[in-house]
């Protein structure tokens, strides 16, 4: 009976946040290790298909560079990045666009498999992504993308139709060249675009530390403001730092709240939607600070 009761309060919990966020699109930027271990990767699947049965409307955007590392070895070649950003010649352009499909309608297989519509596409798709060339730390890095421009109607469309649209972070410049784009800057624009109530990124990490070293620094929420602060002041470095840069703008720019969570963490989606303390770091608009 005790457990019986526990599932119930769980339930009645969720309860405010069901009804708070109907009908508002969240973002997810999904990748990582909790893309590469099948257990989890089932479960990111099975969070994100019931908040779209609950009455959101969610968005999926992925990466998949583990995977794309995997295939250019594959042919012989040394994945290189400068920046975090991974060095894209047109061979490993072709790999990475012929990785990018296969992952994108994987997922949509396993949430098609739970009972949900889901329809992939990439930036090429109906203009969704528009970029021109990207540059990381004064170097030409080769089709990598830095997105310039979003046409969200392809999305909104497919979202009125009660599909889940599922993203792959390939795009095109003015002269319709391919490029691949860091999925974490996708996911912020496609964020902005739609005005998503939440963008959230499943990551490595269990969040925000002002002191990567020091557990006791873990940052549970904090404001954009004081979020700007910490990049100033040189606390946040390594891959937090663009991830933590995007999330400041996507806030900036429309986006209700940003959560960085721990997608090593089964259902991490979910408690940090759904319960009163959550999991993971939320980056919040400074009004809402206050």
């Amino acid at each position: 009976m005790q457990e019986i009761l526990r599932k119930a309060e769980v339930l009645v919990e969720a309860l405010p946040y069901i009804q708070k966020f109907n009908r508002k699109i969240i973002v997810i930027k999904y990748g990582g290790s909790a893309m590469s271990n099948k257990e989890l990767e089932r479960n990111v699947i099975k969070d994100v298909t019931l908040l779209k049965l609950v009455g959101f409307k969610p968005i999926i955007v992925h990466g998949g560079g583990k995977e794309i590392s995997r295939w250019v070895g594959k042919v012989g070649k040394e994945a290189r990045f400068v920046g975090g950003l991974r060095v894209t010649d047109e061979e490993t352009m072709e790999i990475a666009e012929m990785v990018l499909s296969r992952v994108n309608k994987s997922l949509v297989t396993m949430v098609q498999e739970l009972g949900v519509k889901a329809v992939g596409v990439c930036g090429k798709d109906g203009g969704l992504l528009q970029v021109r060339k990207k540059y990381a730390e004064g170097q030409d890095i080769g089709y990598v993308g830095e997105v310039c421009g979003v046409e969200p109607k392809i999305l909104f469309d497919l979202l009125e139709k009660d599909f889940l649209p599922i993203v792959a972070p390939v795009g095109l410049d003015e002269n319709f060249q391919t490029y691949n784009i860091n999925a974490d800057d996708a996911a912020c624009a496609v964020a902005k675009a739609v005005k998503a109530e939440k963008l959230a990124f499943l990551t490595d990490i269990e969040g925000l530390y002002k002191d990567i070293n020091d557990k006791s620094s873990f940052i549970s929420r904090l404001r954009a403001c004081d979020a700007q602060k910490l990049l100033d002041e040189g606390f946040i470095g390594g891959g937090m730092l663009p991830k933590l840069e995007g999330c400041i703008s996507a806030v900036r720019n429309g986006v209700s709240r940003v959560h960085i969570l721990d997608g090593r963490i089964a259902h991490c989606l979910l408690l940090e939607v759904f319960t009163n303390k959550g999991i993971g770091t939320a980056i919040i608009s400074d009004d809402e600070g206050e």
